[in-house]
Formats: structure tokens, C-alpha cells, sequence
């Protein structure tokens, strides 16, 4: 489905590319749980993101100005958007590069994007509010993300894991 971004694998990955966790962790009903929640969450977030696009088109068409702040926005949040999903697909299939990347970024980007938000003038009403729910659909990753179960299903590489973490060649 992602196909076209699999070579964002080696660049996102780094040296752990091909680090897995074990099909024990991976295939646990906890973490099959987490990753169809976190799913859905993204899903969340792609309507949020396409409904900030359309109410852009919108108010274009209707003769409205639109500022280049919430085009950017709108169409960078979307990008990024489908990329975490990927990330959520790969983590789900047991990379621990993927599982590490959608935590960081579901940590950060709620503050940035909460931090812009606050930026006076910058966007429309609209879409102050649309990156407010963009965020707390982000803290809801994260927090799915770090829950005991989900930092011992993914264990860094290098530390003493359990005996299930594989290496994937």
C-alpha cells in the first residue's frame, strides 16, 4: 500500500533498518491493539487535514484570501500526516526505527504545532482550532506509544532484549 515510501526506510531507519522485534512481541494482542488504535487516531488526523484543505479551497473559491501560511500548513500537515502512518504500518510490522520515529515525532509536533498556534495573526480562527485537535490526536499517539507494555514490545536495539527481538535481514 505504502510502496512508494519504502525507500524512506534507509533514510528514517539509519543503521537499525532491519531491526525487528520478535513475532511473540509484535503479534501480542496488546500490541496489535495499540497499532489499530494509533490507525485509527491517524485516520482522525487525515479528515482533519483534508477538511482544513477544503475549507481552504472554499474560501478561496469564494473569493476569500486564503494567507500561504494555511495552504503550507494544510498540505505539509497532510504529508506528514500519511508519512507517520507509514511509520504506524512499518512499527506494526515490528520495526523498532519506525515504532522510535512515530513516538519522537508524536511528541514534538504537538508542541511546535501548538506553540504556532499561538503565534498571533498567523492563521485563520479555524485553523487554530484545527491544530488544536491536530495536537491532542498527537498526544493520544504518543501516549498509546509509551504505555508499559509498548516500551518493553520495543526494546532499543543494543539493550538486553527479550529473547523474542530478532534481527530481520
Amino acid at each position: 500500500m505504502f510502496e512508494f515510501l519504502r525507500p524512506l526506510d534507509r533514510f528514517a531507519a539509519g543503521r537499525s533498518v532491519h531491526y525487528r522485534v520478535g513475532d511473540h512481541l509484535r503479534d501480542h494482542p496488546s500490541t496489535r491493539r495499540t497499532f489499530r488504535g494509533i490507525r485509527w487516531i491517524l485516520a482522525a488526523e487525515i479528515v482533519v487535514g483534508l477538511t482544513a484543505v477544503v475549507i481552504a479551497v472554499v474560501l478561496s473559491v469564494n473569493q476569500v484570501e486564503v494567507q500561504w501560511a494555511v495552504w503550507f500548513r494544510s498540505v505539509a500537515v497532510l504529508g506528514i500526516t500519511v508519512t507517520l502512518y507509514y511509520f504506524a504500518t512499518r512499527a506494526a510490522e515490528g520495526y523498532y526505527w519506525a515504532y522510535s520515529r512515530l513516538r519522537l515525532f508524536s511528541r514534538i509536533f504537538p508542541i511546535v504545532t501548538l506553540v504556532i498556534a499561538t503565534i498571533p495573526g498567523l492563521y485563520p480562527f479555524w485553523m487554530t482550532i484545527e491544530q488544536i485537535i491536530f495536537s491532542l490526536l498527537m498526544i493520544g499517539i504518543g501516549d498509546l506509544l509509551t504505555t508499559d507494555h509498548m516500551r518493553d514490545a520495543f526494546p532499543k536495539p543494543g539493550r538486553a532484549a527479550p529473547p523474542e527481538v530478532t534481527e530481520a535481514h
